[in-house]
């Protein structure tokens, strides 16, 4: 059980290490919220996973943090977003990419 919980936790470090390098690496606001959102709820996730497998009598508290991370990341993520999109902050875009072009 240990040897799993390390695992877990080794996995959970490697997505938030992913989670701050996409947060330096991404172009513009809405990119790094992205990265960083899903890399730190899966994260999150992985380390509460190795913390139940150290400690298995803590499953409770484990399921309450991993609920309110599912919950709150999300949303936070969103309205950061709606922020960033009202003040006028405009998403990136390739150099010759025309307003018409896509999908």
């Amino acid at each position: 059980m240990a040897v799993i919980g390390d695992l877990f936790l080794v996995l959970g470090g490697l997505f938030l290490f992913l989670g701050a390098l996409g947060i330096v690496r991404m172009p513009d606001v809405f990119n790094r919220l992205q990265a960083g959102t899903k890399a730190a709820t899966l994260g999150a996730l992985g380390i509460i996973a190795g913390v139940f497998f150290h400690h298995p009598g803590w499953w409770a508290k484990l399921m309450i943090i991993a609920l309110f991370v599912l919950i709150t990341s999300p949303v936070g993520s969103s309205t950061i977003a709606r922020a960033a999109l009202s003040a006028g902050i405009r998403p990136w875009r390739e150099r010759g990419e025309d307003e018409g072009e896509g999908a």
